[in-house]
């Protein structure tokens, strides 16, 4: 779907594309284009509003851009050499355009509607934003904020929309801009980032929620209720007859504080472990971290981290992993780091079932940033490395006390030898991070440990806990830092792009089948990656298809939340459309080991005995796969 909304949006112009634009035309617009007219509302809007207000204005903006009547017609301005096929898309981002801009205006007498807050929708009790992105999406956040609204728009379109020079110009003169030329100059100082305008981190459709300041909603429903007392009381006594009346009026509670909300909130009851209690523990996990940096004195910070985790305030970029509770601790958590990552002051506690990081910039700018991720049931290699910070395209962690040396390597070139890394006070020099780095996937970087038990692997996934990264059957899965892990995964790692931010809690590469490919093409490998989340649902399985001679894998089936490759289900079975050397095109079917039949429905028709099933088709075609393991059990390709 997606694919086609880009096709859609810059399908070319014909000399027909002005016209009129009716209702129904910018109301089916409407819905298929809607998160995309949000994004551009709350891009262009002023950051001065605040996220929480952004985003209820941005949705406001994108639902008043309809035309105001059924029956009316709208013409929308032609683009002489751009590439708008879809005329209602492009009415509505003209209008949702206007407004913003109308929005980021100085006020001139009474405010207009689009710079008032907005009355639908209205969220009542709690703080909506878009989940924060990381060093690269909050410099871009910053950058913006400093454009002007015509210069924001001016950007948007040309990052986000791919419009040339010349028709931002006439968009911009369209939506109302007196100098659309300075605008786009203005835009023009910074570079285009395409992939950071479509991050999470600008998507008012995909939203966190927090709660509003509750000591003073608290203190305005006592100061509500003590008045409307007040009322009746007044009231009852014009009405009582002279002598006098009735019981005491009703009183607010008096607030009791809670003792272990309070003791959560107490630098001084911070959990800290001595440095040597690892060497004698039971298990290793976060428990048994010590807590180290050259900040860990200083109670200020410490007080401010634990408030920001309790109550997080309107400038405080919140994020958390998927299914990770954001409240505050229940009680005083345990200090793993504090100190100074780059340009922030940083404090990473631990609850027990959460990591938190809190960052501040060193210079006492706006912008703290609060992040938490689950690590319930970490051991091992699971609890070997927390992210500090990233910056500049790297990435720092902090290791497990157990860890004796670190290294990162190149998943893709599995010949090649590990880079070293410096440990100082458990905190890795910067190495490359591979997420959310734009472009083509050329390398992959990884972070390598070594400790008492051996090494193993983990890739930053853009969250705080990194990934895991094994290799091998289900149920017998090693790891993956070995020479044949290495080759395993060499040809996928890629792939792991798929899961950033997505709550992974590892990532398992299985080599379920060498296919013989016909017409004396070679073989090809079948891998089946799988990735495990800390929530529990949500897991991603790809079966992954690599011809010979080719660098990467191909991804030729997805299965969410599927047992497939898994220790419950530790079978898989997949297809792919393959055209041969010779031009001819096959369905290439594999199972694993298991695997007695495939049979093959739909657009191809075929059946065979064993795990390989290899049939001709044609271009395009399209089949459903049945198969039967030895034990009689059925199984479905993977989807």
């Amino acid at each position: 779907m997606q694919s086609q909304d880009v096709a859609q949006r810059h399908a070319p112009a014909s000399a027909d594309d002005t016209g009129p634009v009716g209702l129904e035309q910018a109301e089916a617009a409407l819905v298929e284009h809607y998160p995309r007219l949000v994004r551009i509302a709350y891009l262009v809007l002023p950051p001065g509003l605040g996220r929480s207000r952004r985003v209820l204005t941005a949705h406001a903006l994108a639902q008043r851009s309809l035309p105001p009547g059924r029956g009316q017609q709208c013409t929308i301005p032609a683009q002489t050499s751009g590439r708008e096929g879809d005329l209602g898309y492009a009415f509505l981002r003209e209008r949702v355009l206007r407004a913003a801009l109308e929005a980021a205006r100085p006020r001139k007498g009474l405010p207009r509607l689009s710079q008032l807050p907005p009355l639908l929708p209205q969220v009542w009790g709690l703080k909506l934003f878009p989940r924060s992105g990381g060093a690269d999406e909050l410099a871009l956040d910053q950058r913006l904020s400093a454009l002007s609204g015509p210069a924001r728009a001016a950007y948007v379109l040309r990052g986000l929309e791919e419009l040339s020079d010349a028709d931002i110009r006439t968009v911009l003169t369209a939506a109302g801009v007196d100098d659309p030329g300075g605008a786009l100059a203005d835009a023009n100082g910074l570079p285009t980032q395409p992939a950071l305008l479509s991050s999470p981190e600008f998507d008012p459709c995909l939203l966190q929620a927090r709660p509003t300041d509750l000591m003073r909603r608290r203190q305005h429903t006592k100061a509500a209720l003590a008045a409307a007392a007040a009322l009746a009381v007044c009231g009852a006594l014009v009405a009582l007859p002279r002598g006098g009346w009735g019981p005491d009026g009703a009183a607010a509670p008096a607030y009791a504080g809670n003792p272990a909300a309070e003791a959560a909130l107490d630098p001084g009851r911070l959990i800290r472990v001595s440095p040597i209690t690892w060497e004698s523990a039971a298990r290793s996990d976060f428990s048994v971290w010590p807590a180290r940096g050259p900040l860990t004195g200083d109670t200020a910070l410490l007080r401010r981290a634990l408030a920001v985790w309790a109550r997080p305030g309107e400038t405080v970029h919140v994020s958390a992993t998927p299914g990770t509770d954001t409240g505050g601790p229940a009680g005083p958590p345990q200090l793993l780091y504090a100190g100074q990552v780059d340009n922030a002051r940083v404090v990473m506690l631990y609850d027990g079932l959460r990591i938190a990081r809190y960052a501040e910039p060193v210079d006492g700018t706006q912008g703290a940033a609060l992040d938490l991720a689950r690590a319930d049931g970490a051991t091992g290699a699971e609890a070997s490395a927390l992210v500090l910070g990233r910056s500049d395209g790297n990435v720092q962690y902090l290791t497990a006390p157990w860890v004796k040396k670190a290294a990162s390597r190149d998943l893709m070139k599995p010949e090649a030898a590990a880079t070293p890394l410096t440990i100082s006070n458990g905190v890795t020099a910067p190495l490359a991070s591979p997420a959310l780095r734009p472009g083509n996937c050329t390398s992959w970087p990884v972070l390598q440990l070594t400790g008492a038990t051996g090494s193993q692997l983990s890739t930053d996934l853009g969250e705080l806990v990194p990934a895991h990264l094994t290799a091998g059957r289900p149920r017998a899965a090693g790891e993956a830092s070995g020479a044949a892990g290495l080759r395993a995964w060499a040809p996928y790692a890629c792939s792991l792009s798929l899961e950033r931010s997505a709550g992974v809690r590892s990532v398992n590469a299985w080599t379920f089948a060498g296919q013989p490919l016909p017409d004396g093409s070679g073989a090809a490998d079948w891998v089946c990656t799988r990735a495990e989340t800390w929530r529990g649902d949500g897991t991603g399985a790809f079966a992954q298809f690599h011809p010979p001679g080719g660098r990467v894998g191909a991804v030729v089936a997805k299965g969410t939340d599927a047992r497939s490759c898994g220790p419950r289900a530790p079978h898989v079975l997949a297809g792919v459309l393959w055209k041969s050397a010779a031009g001819h095109w096959y369905l290439l079917a594999a199972g694993d080991k298991d695997t007695a039949t495939i049979q093959a429905g739909g657009g191809v028709s075929a059946a065979g005995q064993g795990r390989f099933l290899v049939a001709r088709a044609k271009q395009g075609a399209r089949a459903d796969l049945k198969g039967t393991l030895v034990d009689g059990t059925e199984i479905s390709g993977l989807r």
